[in-house]
């Protein structure tokens, strides 16, 4: 393996040694095995290809001061896969073969795991897919589950420094009642054309407005929200955002600082009374926001005056960050650590 410069590396995709993988059949799910392959065989009439049963995670390992191998919030995205699969009638995957894969994935490339210090991670990408074959549109009655892993750097490219957000009103990332509760690449792939034109347009993501009214603030794309005003985190509620597990994690550390929380439906006007907000998701922890701009309103709501990401933006995004790499006290049980 070629010396890896870890301060260096972008949010991408690096071959690392094993993957490890489960697989349903026959109503059970298989003992998790390592394989160095990075393909997967797979019947052409797959229900993953032709009708979207697929499902994702994604969470992250850090090496301590310590050497200590961290993950954080591991039984959170198992749940959450089970969410997906439900969403998706996929077979659902047990929450202790969830973490049986993903703890070996990361002991058997435990040598691409960044070093303290670096600003690096190893991220972690576990992945449900329907490999029985149909042509009729019913689920699959055998799935695959896979946990691969790769060294990664800073989601976006600025780091912890705030960037633009536009509103594109002509795009809807998911419906009201649709599968924007559930972390599935429909998801995704709805968002790929909002995002190619704002990030054509100089803006490192779309906030999505509610489906229904185009009144409310919904989500960033691949992150969830957050406004802080009068001492208060504040961040939407609607029925088509994904729970981000980070988002969580912040309102909790919020409360602990003395800060209220309220999740509720945010009105677009709020914007403008906010003094700090932000983009948050397990990638990036937060991406703090310059500006958000409705371009088919032809307005601009400032949140960040001096281009620098605000005191209370800082501080949660050093106490989680802190949790994650060991150097901070994790009081709520969020970190799984290695032997």
């Amino acid at each position: 393996m070629n010396a890896i410069d870890w301060s260096n590396l972008s949010f991408g995709y690096m071959k690392t040694d094993y993957n490890v993988r489960s697989y349903y059949k026959d109503g059970k799910w298989s003992t998790p095995t390592e394989t160095g392959s990075e393909y997967i065989d797979i019947h052409m009439a797959a229900t993953c290809l032709h009708y979207g049963q697929e499902a994702f995670e994604g969470l992250k390992a850090f090496k301590g001061k310590d050497g200590k191998i961290r993950i954080f919030r591991m039984r959170d995205n198992a749940l959450r896969m089970i969410s997906s699969s439900q969403g998706t009638l996929m077979a659902e995957l047990p929450v202790e073969i969830f973490e049986e894969a993903v703890v070996k994935a990361v002991k058997l490339n435990e040598r691409f795991v960044p070093p303290y210090g670096s600003g690096a991670s190893l991220y972690i990408r576990p992945l449900l897919i329907g490999m029985g074959a149909q042509v009729g549109v019913k689920p699959a009655n055998e799935y695959l589950f896979v946990v691969f892993v790769t060294p990664v750097g800073p989601y976006f490219k600025e780091g912890f420094k705030p960037t633009p957000v536009a509103i594109l009103r002509g795009y809807d990332r998911a419906a009201p009642l649709g599968t924007g509760t559930i972390k599935i690449g429909g998801n995704y792939a709805a968002s790929l054309v909002a995002g190619d034109k704002a990030h054509k347009m100089g803006y490192s993501a779309v906030l999505y407005l509610d489906a229904r009214e185009k009144k409310y603030l919904d989500e960033c794309g691949p992150a969830n929200f957050f406004g802080i005003k009068d001492n208060t985190y504040i961040t939407p509620q609607s029925s088509s955002i994904l729970p981000s597990i980070t988002n969580k994690s912040l309102m909790q550390l919020a409360e602990d600082m003395g800060l209220k929380v309220e999740r509720r439906p945010v009105p677009e006007e709020e914007l403008a009374t906010f003094e700090e907000a932000g983009q948050v998701g397990t990638a990036a922890v937060i991406s703090p926001i310059l500006r958000v701009d409705d371009i088919d309103e032809n307005k601009s709501y400032v949140i960040s005056k001096d281009g620098n990401a605000g005191p209370v933006s800082t501080k949660l995004y050093n106490k989680l960050r802190g949790i994650q790499l060991g150097d901070e006290p994790d009081t709520h049980g969020w970190v799984t650590v290695l032997d």
